[in-house]
């Protein structure tokens, strides 16, 4: 009996070796997943407190604009009021039509085409035509608006008015670059910490995966080592000529009967234990 409990335990030593070496490998493959996931977890929350500044970077410039395109807009409002005034005198002065400023664009663009162009000498000469009226109209509306100084103060002050607007007309456009270059940053960067979330939540899976396969493997290894204690005592209790508990061994008619039942479950397909390997060998069925 003592060469199979030997023999016996040297099946369960193996195995709890082997238990034990592939435990350790797939706890060292958890904790090398763990440190990834953790790294990308670091990773992605950098990444979101980055976007964040971004964000609020944004939301500050788009203030920024806000803010200029309402003095802008103030502004605008006011200098259509002197133009306002500008048309209200023209048309009591009999001064409408094209404006001072319009004809003078008409007649440089009208020389660039003359300067620029090969012309038939019948279009050249309805441009030139049209050149001679377009100056001779300059003159009348020059000397009309210097003439009279209550209109040539108003477009001078709507001018100037309007200058103040581009101004900041010009402010909130650079804010507004700024803020949609903010934004875009801001875009980029949450999808890239989505990115790194998703390879730390793809992580973290294969670590559950390592750790309950290395957990299953320690089980087996405590199991194991169990039956080895068992062996161990019942191998102290045969040399020594005691029985587990300190009491009378059973009746060879009580353990003969226990190991036909078990013989039973074992002819049945059943897997014994080395609990039930030692009642047969106490009733000789073994």
């Amino acid at each position: 009996m003592l060469k199979e409990l030997n023999t016996k335990r040297q099946e369960l030593k193996a195995a709890s070796e082997e238990a034990k070496e592939k435990r350790n490998g797939l706890n060292a493959e958890a904790s090398t997943l763990a440190a990834k996931r953790n790294e990308l977890n670091k990773r992605t929350k950098e990444l979101i407190n980055e976007a964040q500044e971004y964000k609020k970077l944004r939301d500050e410039n788009n203030e920024q604009v806000k803010e200029n395109k309402a003095k802008r807009d103030e502004i605008n409002a006011k200098a259509n009021e002197v133009f306002a005034k500008v048309d209200a005198l023209r048309t009591a002065n009999n001064l409408t039509g094209p404006s001072i400023k319009d004809i003078r664009k008409d007649i440089d663009r009208l020389e660039f085409t003359q300067q620029t162009e090969v012309l038939s000498p019948s279009k050249e000469k309805e441009l030139v035509n049209k050149i001679t009226e377009l100056r001779k109209l300059y003159v009348i509306k020059k000397d009309q608006l210097e003439s009279n100084t209550e209109l040539k103060n108003l477009l001078t002050e709507a001018q100037e008015i309007r200058d103040e607007a581009s101004t900041f007309h010009n402010v909130l456009s650079e804010y507004a670059q700024k803020a949609q270059e903010y934004h875009d940053k801001m875009i980029s960067t949450f999808k890239e910490a989505d990115k790194m979330r998703a390879e730390s939540d793809a992580a973290h899976k294969q670590f559950v995966e390592f750790q309950e396969k290395a957990d299953e493997q320690h089980k087996l290894f405590i199991a194991a080592q169990k039956e080895i204690r068992d062996i161990d005592k019942e191998v102290r209790k045969i040399k020594k000529g005691e029985d587990t508990g300190g009491k009378k061994v059973a009746s060879m008619e009580d353990v003969r009967k226990d190991a036909e039942d078990i013989f039973d479950k074992f002819k049945s397909g059943e897997k014994l234990t080395t609990e039930n390997l030692m009642v047969l060998q106490k009733s000789g069925l073994l």
